[in-house]
């Protein structure tokens, strides 16, 4: 087994949180151009593939940071404590985003799903299923929640906002007052779909353990590309019936995400760490370095423009930089994106100080 860290891996991660930050954070949410939209419902765009993409990569690193301790000695007991420890901080930092500024927050109407709790609950079971199954047990695995999800969902009265079986189950456990609050009626990281998830973390651990097998670095692009594939194409087939749905994260969804991921890390394998072309990854392993930080302190830098109030209409600190430095010489379309790519630049040069400095935040 080969122990070297693939610079890849922090590419790839980087580039899910530049796109992280790039989508949830335009000068206004009334003009954005389409590819930075989330789909309305079934179907996806580019934007949905950012948070597979994001989850995918957490289980080809798991292959990386566990399979190297196992090889040392660590029990597998001691490992998977460390883990839950570890998710557990994760899933408290996402309630804690969703709560600022803390002080007079309702928490009667706290949600309790989330980004950080759902990339929080597929780590933890994918580490417990990576360390204590083989390649053969995880296939199995993901194909049983994979085709376990959909029997599910096949049962809900329809797959539509608010009527599937996952929005049932979280009104009845969270309550409409912990539910995603633009809907109070269904959850995009609800419970239910928190399942298929874990599978999407599965299928980056077998992309993990195949890279991390003694095979040549083309057959390792070259087997990437085949499953890739393989995922994409079964994705598109089984959405003719469980339709690719992002909020839903159907089963389709699933393969056919961890298709393009698999075909992006290949690709960033090949040209990164077998042709050495590395000077344009740079912005994306600083990102990658610190993947977590950065996107718990730019949430955390959103939070507070938009909870400061300035100007004679009282109106947001965003708004008014957005005006005054976009809008008032662009387009309202071309402000806003323009603003989106400011913003990832800013937090660019944060994380850059802190590359610099050899400060890796680790969780």
């Amino acid at each position: 087994m080969t122990r070297v860290r693939l610079l890849s891996l922090d590419v790839v991660r980087g580039i899910a949180i530049a796109g992280m930050l790039l989508v949830n954070n335009p000068g206004s949410w009334k003009h954005i151009y389409a590819p930075l939209e989330h789909a309305a419902w079934n179907g996806w765009t580019p934007t949905d593939l950012i948070f597979p993409l994001f989850i995918f990569i957490v289980g080809v690193a798991m292959t990386y940071s566990l399979g190297k301790t196992t090889e040392h000695g660590s029990s597998r007991r001691d490992l998977l404590l460390k883990t839950a420890k570890r998710a557990l901080l994760i899933f408290l930092i996402g309630l804690a985003l969703q709560s600022f500024p803390w002080w007079g927050y309702d928490y009667a109407h706290l949600r309790i799903p989330g980004i950080l709790q759902r990339i929080a609950i597929a780590y933890l079971f994918a580490a417990a299923i990576y360390l204590y199954t083989g390649v053969r047990g995880q296939v199995a695995i993901i194909i049983a929640l994979l085709l376990g999800y959909w029997a599910l969902q096949a049962a809900a009265p329809a797959l539509e906002p608010g009527a599937d079986l996952g929005a049932y189950l979280d009104r009845a456990i969270f309550t409409t007052d912990h539910l995603w609050q633009s809907t109070k009626t269904w959850d995009p990281e609800g419970l239910l779909s928190t399942l298929p998830a874990i599978a999407t973390a599965l299928l980056g651990v077998l992309a993990g353990t195949w890279m991390r097998s003694d095979r040549s670095p083309l057959d390792k692009v070259a087997g990437l590309f085949v499953l890739g594939s393989t995922g994409v194409v079964l994705g598109l087939i089984w959405g003719g019936l469980f339709p690719i749905n992002k909020n839903l994260w159907t089963s389709s969804y699933v393969l056919f995400t961890a298709g393009v991921a698999a075909h992006l890390l290949a690709l960033c394998y090949y040209l990164i760490d077998v042709k050495g072309y590395r000077r344009w990854s740079q912005p994306f392993v600083i990102f990658g370095s610190n993947a977590i930080a950065a996107y718990v302190l730019s949430s955390l830098g959103t939070l507070t423009l938009e909870l400061i109030k300035v100007g004679e209409d009282d109106a947001s600190l965003k708004v008014y930089i957005f005006r005054k430095f976009y809008l008032s010489w662009l387009e309202p379309i071309d402000a806003s994106l323009l603003f989106a790519i400011s913003y990832v630049l800013l937090w660019l040069a944060i994380m850059w100080v802190l590359y610099k400095r050899r400060i890796f935040i680790k969780l």
